[in-house]
Formats: structure tokens, C-alpha cells, sequence
């Protein structure tokens, strides 16, 4: 059953990949001939716009597993995104549903890739490590063999030292010097004496 759910899965994001592709493809295309490109360069340019779009999300998905930064990887994926967008819009009626309707293809391709690249590999889950070696389990009580388990002899480790207590000193009382005295002839002088 999963195996068919799967199949269902990558045959829809076959064919929603492949239709918005083709749709952005032309949509860039035909707006890269109708502002004085070749058709040729109008096909570099559709191919360069989305292609680069697709390796940025596959490169920002690499860089974040690898741990580094993906700043500038962000910012070049919107970026492209944003000009595949607005090839589309460019080529629509003007109108606001018009607008929509165009903007529909490239939305749904990056949804699609974000869904993808977002989508995390199913990894089984390590098993709990085991308190003790020589300890059964509950569930193993009725299994145990009524020998002892001899375990390796390991040396014990030494002791860690113990600091020495440090000494703590009795409360002093606090000095009471006389009152300062300042000779008539000589005025008091406060801060820094040279």
C-alpha cells in the first residue's frame, strides 16, 4: 500500500512539475522573443531562469544539512523566482484575474519544490541503549540462566582528589581612624596630589 502511495505521489509531482515548467519555459520564452531576443536566447534565457531556480533549492537543501550558511543561496533562489513570476505575470491580460491565472504556474512549481526539498528522509530510530550488561531486562526475567554472569575484572579508577578545605577567616572588626585634622594655614585638598 505504501509502495502505491508513493507511486501516486511521484507520478503527481511529475506531471504538476512538468506542466508548470512548461508553462514558465514558455511564459519566459515569449517574453525574452518579444523584447528583441532570437528565439534561441529566448529558450537560454527560460532554461537558465528556472533550471537555476531548481539547483538553488537544491543547493540551499545541501548547504543546511552540511551545516553552512545559505544566506546568498536564499536570496539568489528568490530572486530567480521572482523573475520566473514575473515573466508570467508580464505575459498576461492585465487584469487583476489575468495577473492570477498566469501566476498560477509558477506558484504551483515553487510549492512543489519547496514541498519537496522540505520533505526529510524517513530514518529509523536508533535503539535505547541498555543500562547495565548484567542487569536482565523486565521482560527477559524468565530467560535468565541461574549461573552468575561473570563480567571482566576492570580496574576501578583512582579517586579523584579531594581539595583541601580552604581556611576561612574570623570577622575583623572595622578600624575607626580619628577625624581628619587640617591645619589652619594649609587648605584641604581633594583628588590627585603631585
Amino acid at each position: 500500500m505504501i509502495r502505491l502511495e508513493s507511486a501516486v505521489r511521484v507520478v503527481i509531482l511529475l506531471v504538476i512539475g512538468g506542466m508548470a515548467g512548461a508553462a514558465a519555459f514558455t511564459h519566459v520564452h515569449d517574453l525574452s522573443v518579444a523584447h528583441g531576443q532570437p528565439h534561441w536566447i529566448g529558450w537560454a534565457n527560460a532554461v537558465a531562469v528556472e533550471l537555476m531556480a531548481i539547483y538553488l533549492g537544491l543547493e540551499l537543501r545541501a548547504r543546511r544539512r552540511a551545516g553552512r550558511p545559505v544566506g546568498l543561496v536564499a536570496v539568489l533562489l528568490v530572486a530567480f523566482a521572482l523573475l520566473s513570476l514575473a515573466a508570467q505575470v508580464a505575459e498576461a491580460e492585465p487584469s487583476v484575474w489575468g495577473w492570477i491565472v498566469a501566476a498560477v504556474p509558477s506558484l504551483a512549481f515553487l510549492a512543489l519544490v519547496k514541498v519537496v526539498l522540505s520533505s526529510a528522509p524517513a530514518t529509523p530510530e536508533p535503539e535505547p541503549v541498555k543500562q547495565s550488561l548484567t542487569e536482565p531486562e523486565p521482560d527477559d526475567v524468565d530467560q535468565v540462566d541461574s549461573e552468575p554472569v561473570e563480567t571482566p575484572a576492570e580496574p576501578l579508577p583512582a579517586p579523584a582528589p579531594v581539595p583541601a578545605p580552604i581556611p576561612v577567616a574570623e570577622p575583623v572588626a572595622p578600624v575607626v581612624l580619628p577625624p581628619r585634622v587640617v591645619h589652619p594655614s594649609r587648605p584641604a585638598v581633594v583628588g590627585i596630589v603631585r
